[in-house]
């Protein structure tokens, strides 16, 4: 069983919808990562499909666009427990997914700690595939806030 897997998930083709993807994409690239620790996967816009795959992880760490009410560029940190607490207006655009997607690794036996860092979005509906101004001059800092989270999650 591996320590960590930080997943990357969101829609390429939407603007800032694709933060996630692009961030796991760019730090996978990044070579000084112990590779026998973790994994770095594009979860796309990640349906409750993947669960089988928390089985193989200690540690599930989320990149993703989260509208949380906040500054477009914001960075968010959250746990399981933050998600679950938040029933009235969801936070990340795609936890209801991860929440079933860990009762499921639970009921097959593993359900890893789960960490979610987020950034608030501009827009979501737009078709792009670049980020949008404000996310441009925040991705270095979502980028940094991943990275120590990793360093983090792997000690």
């Amino acid at each position: 069983m591996k320590r960590l897997l930080v997943l990357g998930v969101g829609n390429l083709l939407l603007t800032d919808e694709g933060v996630g993807v692009h961030a796991v994409n760019a730090l996978g690239q990044e070579s000084h990562w112990d590779f026998r620790q973790v994994d770095f996967l594009d979860g796309a816009t990640f349906t409750q499909d993947i669960f089988h795959i928390f089985q193989e992880y200690e540690c599930v760490l989320v990149l993703d666009a989260v509208k949380a009410g906040g500054v477009p560029g914001t960075i968010y940190r959250f746990t399981e427990a933050n998600l679950r607490e938040n029933e009235e207006q969801r936070l990340s655009l795609h936890d209801i997914d991860l929440l079933d997607s860990l009762r499921m690794a639970e009921l097959l036996g593993n359900k890893p700690d789960l960490v979610v860092v987020g950034i608030e979005p501009l827009t979501i509906n737009q078709w792009s595939m670049e980020l949008s101004a404000p996310l441009q001059a925040a991705y270095p800092k979502f980028l940094e806030a991943a990275r120590r989270e990793i360093r983090l999650l792997l000690s």
